[in-house]
């Protein structure tokens, strides 16, 4: 079930960032951090408190960092599971993944 109403804000540096979701009526603060390697940001964390689990948070933590990637002419490098797993769900982000040596 996604909620309506997540505010989602990011913050950061040319070195490191986090997206924040709010949802409405908890204090509990969903995050994605990511730290940049030249043109990529490597998505390490996504971090939700179990009270706003379960409800879309990280999804749309997800989607706020496919957008700006989108927008902004980034390349991601999803190595936490659940942005990996996101990835995989979605084909159509197939151009934003960096390319990472093997």
């Amino acid at each position: 079930m996604a909620i309506d109403g997540i505010k989602i804000t990011s913050q950061g540096n040319a070195a490191r960032g986090e997206y924040r979701a709010e949802v409405p009526g908890s204090e509990a603060v969903g995050r994605l951090t990511w730290i940049a390697r030249g043109e990529a940001r490597i998505a390490d964390h996504t971090l939700v408190p179990p009270e706003i689990g379960g409800q879309g948070v990280a999804a749309a933590l997800v989607n706020a960092l496919v957008a700006d990637a989108q927008r902004e002419n980034f390349t991601i490098v999803p190595q936490c599971s659940y942005v990996e797993a996101q990835f995989k769900r979605h084909p159509e982000w197939s151009d934003l993944l960096a390319a990472t040596p093997s």
